[in-house]
């Protein structure tokens, strides 16, 4: 098998036939397989997957999730399931050309030293919230993070099987995939893509779940606001330390003063949210632990099509 296509779906009926239909004419002449991963889809997603699959048992494979698990989980399930040389994933809303995998795959074969090709985005589209909230995203978590991450990269890309294998071998619950292609590794190339037109639909990326998600990204690959919390609490108590100095030193000096109230309400009102920060902070923290020691799967398989065995 020479390349496999993971393809996550969520309520994305009236998509399904259109990026089937160009990866199958783009690679017609080569052995290449598509999984298609639906994520818990409301509509008639796993119906339109089926159909296609009846047609083209030879290059189709399904996976249905019991719920929505998210895009990261459905991009683990398709390379848990991926058996080509290469393995890509690209979205099924058509906002990323299926002509552009074949010009990654291309880099791969007359490449041997490189191991995976990202695309990244040339123009982002939405209103100025998420164009200028993409582009500090990657500028705060860089600075966090130990691990770098490319700018405006995608999980739109294509990587070798050993990229694959080293990615399946991370047992994280929380996943968030574009942290974990950085982090382990290997030799990446960068290319610019154009982003186009949803063919139908509406996204499901707004602005809470990318909040969350950068959030998810934030507290899987950076301790720092950890440390930040430390710092921001020695700070504030040094400050609180001087202040009273001051205020005994003045008493001393001048005697009691009774004004004052503004400044203690003040001072208890500022310290009080660095604490809540703090532990806002340590809640996110903890809380992905606690979801970590559970050690449920990542995602629950309803349904199998085009694979040995079947989930009814």
């Amino acid at each position: 098998m020479k390349l496999s296509i993971i393809i996550p779906a969520c309520n994305e009926e009236a998509n399904i036939d259109s990026i089937y239909n160009n990866i199958r004419a783009i690679f017609s002449d080569i052995n290449f397989e598509v999984v298609f991963v639906d994520d818990g889809s409301k509509d008639k997603t796993y119906k339109v997957l089926e159909s296609v699959y009846r047609n083209d048992k030879e290059h189709v494979k399904v996976i249905s999730f019991s719920r929505n698990f998210g895009k990261d989980a459905a991009i683990y399930a398709g390379m848990e399931h991926a058996a080509g040389e290469y393995t890509a994933i690209i979205d099924a809303d058509m906002e990323q050309n299926p002509t552009y995998l074949e010009n990654m795959m291309t880099f791969l074969d007359h490449h041997p030293d490189y191991d995976q090709v990202v695309m990244t985005i040339q123009k982002r589209n939405g209103n100025i919230f998420k164009r200028v909230g993409g582009k500090l995203f990657y500028k705060f978590i860089n600075f966090l993070s130990d691990t770098k991450f490319i700018e405006d990269a995608s999980d739109f890309r294509m990587f070798r099987s050993t990229v694959k294998e080293a990615i399946l071998n991370l047992p994280e619950k929380n996943r968030f995939s574009k942290g974990i292609f950085s982090w382990v590794g290997f030799n990446t190339k960068s290319m610019e893509y154009k982003v186009g037109k949803r063919k139908a639909g509406k996204t499901k990326f707004n602005l809470k779940s990318s909040f969350k998600y950068a959030i998810n990204g934030v507290v899987g690959f950076s301790v720092k606001p950890l440390k930040l919390a430390t710092f921001f609490g020695t700070l504030s108590s040094l400050g609180g330390f001087i202040y009273l100095v001051y205020l005994i030193v003045k008493t001393l000096i001048r005697g009691v003063d009774t004004p004052g109230f503004a400044t203690l309400a003040s001072l208890t009102l500022f310290l009080g949210g660095i604490q809540l920060i703090a532990i806002g902070i340590l809640g996110e923290y903890i809380a992905k632990m606690f979801i970590e020691t559970k050690n449920r799967p990542i995602y629950v398989a309803r349904k199998k099509l085009g694979f040995d065995e079947e989930i009814l």
